[in-house]
């Protein structure tokens, strides 16, 4: 096939995607397609991605070890296609090329994290500064600017440095809030002059569900002894999560009082949130709904903006939910200068209240169930994970909740995307219309949010290439550019790269 013809008529792709959106109409998306003249003209358009699913190199430079490290060499049959992640796509050593793939597609940004093991080895200040790791950052980031992109940092995307686990037990003690807060200050010393963007830490929720109630992501506890050797359910992921709220407070608080002023930078957190539909009409169902909503995107925005954790989860949880002392209320209150939302999918709630065989866990204390159902008819078609229904008007319902609820934050999307699989011939790799669709619909109700006063700042694609995406290996793909792993990692561009280069700087 010659490459070249695949990708010479640009507006061809929208054609395409407006048969796809015709088509589908089923499913509550626009026939309309968003242009970049839709948007504000400051507004940031960028490509995301994270350091222990992307840079590889785990034995190299210096780099301590991560809890993902330990995860996928012990766990058995927690990653789908048994892989690791020691090589991943090696932007560690490609880092140049991965960035000029950027800069093709005209994205203003580039979001990725900065490994904490890469920075300290040991996990704490006190047991020593990799200069190669320091090295590494600062080349990447002196490589985006001089290709005119801004680097849009995470300080801790799920890679713990494992001597801490060892140490202490990582989130599970406070101690983890100092030693946060040492390691974000050397990222401050070096980088801060050029980052004017930080994350401080990547979807709280994801790290304390997947790691202490479900323990199929690391450090993997939880309740039950058929899967998890330690660990409680109905206890460690509060404590967890309130932990990373400390540690979000003490490096934010950090850099406002000590850099920001000559930096002249803003820092934030990226919370994950699903939108959340009544599964009926029924009166249960949407006060179901409400709690889904607070013990999710409530738990960790409700403390951020108001300070405390929202009220149905103080009644429901009680005593196993931490409690705020009255200076930790002072600190996390407003400790942020944007809330960074990556938005993937919707969901159908029913109330499900406990049974005599209900356990005690984070998952079954909301009383909820989630579906894909409303009123008996599907919301949305599933993607390559069971998890993602496609439900576009989503984003926009979610920006809108979040303006009335939230006193409207400035919100960066930082994370929006759609998984295929990686079975998939190289042909319809390349050729990715439903993705192109995807990112469309997400973009026209993102428009809409904006149109009707949610002050959303910036919309960040997750990812640029096909990576290693955690528990599924490499058995799905984001990636806006395909990754030929039978071939050397080269990469190559599918046509959601060259929507996104036509979007972005439209041909004359």
């Amino acid at each position: 096939m010659d490459q070249g013809k695949i990708f010479s008529y640009p507006f061809v792709l929208f054609f395409l995607a407006t048969v796809l959106i015709t088509g589908a109409n089923a499913h509550n998306v626009s026939t309309e397609v968003p242009f970049r003249d839709d948007f504000p003209k400051d507004f940031i358009f960028g490509v995301a991605s994270a350091a222990f699913q992307n840079e590889g190199a785990t034995r190299e430079g210096g780099r301590g070890m991560t809890i993902w490290d330990t995860f996928v060499n012990t766990s058995i049959g927690m990653i789908h296609d048994h892989s690791n992640a020691e090589v991943a796509v090696d932007s560690y050593h490609r880092y140049k090329d991965d960035v000029k793939l950027i800069k093709e597609m005209g994205m203003d940004s580039y979001r990725f994290s900065i490994a904490w093991s890469r920075i300290l080895p040991g996990g704490k200040l006190s047991k020593g500064v990799n200069k190669e790791g320091v090295a590494y950052y600062n080349n990447l980031i002196n490589e985006l600017l001089a290709h005119g992109i801004q680097p849009f940092v995470t300080l801790l995307h799920f890679d713990l440095p494992q001597a801490l686990e060892d140490e202490y037990g990582g989130l599970l003690s406070e101690q983890i809030a100092n030693d946060f807060k040492d390691y974000v200050e050397v990222c401050f010393k070096e980088f801060g002059d050029r980052v004017k963007h930080w994350i401080t830490i990547n979807e709280p929720l994801i790290f304390v569900l997947m790691g202490y109630d479900l323990g199929i992501m690391p450090p993997g506890r939880c309740s039950d002894r058929h899967h998890c050797k330690f660990g409680n359910s109905g206890i460690e992921p509060y404590i967890a999560g309130h932990n990373l709220l400390l540690a979000h407070s003490a490096a934010a608080n950090l850099y406002k009082d000590k850099y920001q002023a000559s930096q002249k930078g803003v820092i934030g957190i990226t919370l994950f949130t699903d939108w959340m539909l009544p599964a009926s009409t029924k009166e249960e169902d949407a006060l179901a709904t409400k709690r889904a909503l607070d013990f999710s995107l409530g738990w960790f925005l409700e403390p951020l903006v108001y300070g405390h954790y929202p009220a149905i989860m103080i009644e429901m949880v009680q005593d196993r939910l931490p409690m705020f002392s009255y200076d930790e209320y002072l600190k996390l209150k407003g400790s942020f200068d944007f809330i960074g939302l990556n938005y993937y999918s919707s969901n159908c709630i029913s109330n499900d209240p406990p049974t005599n065989a209900t356990k005690i866990s984070y998952s079954s204390d909301s009383q909820t169930k989630r579906g894909n159902e409303r009123n008996g008819v599907v919301i949305g078609p599933k993607a390559a994970l069971d998890w993602l229904n496609v439900y576009p008007s989503g984003i926009k319902d979610v920006l809108l909740y979040v303006k009335e609820t939230y006193n409207n934050p400035p919100i960066y999307i930082t994370e929006n995307g759609y998984p295929s699989n990686t079975t998939e011939s190289f042909e319809e790799a390349i050729t990715d219309a439903t993705r192109v669709n995807y990112y469309i619909q997400h973009l026209y109700h993102l428009q809409q949010a904006i149109k009707q006063g949610a002050d959303v700042r910036g919309y960040i694609a997750w990812t640029l290439m096909d990576n290693f995406e955690f528990t599924s290996g490499y058995t799905v793909a984001f990636g806006l550019y395909h990754v030929d792993r039978k071939d050397g990692l080269k990469r190559y561009p599918k046509d959601s790269s060259r929507w996104f280069k036509n979007f972005l700087h439209p041909t004359k």
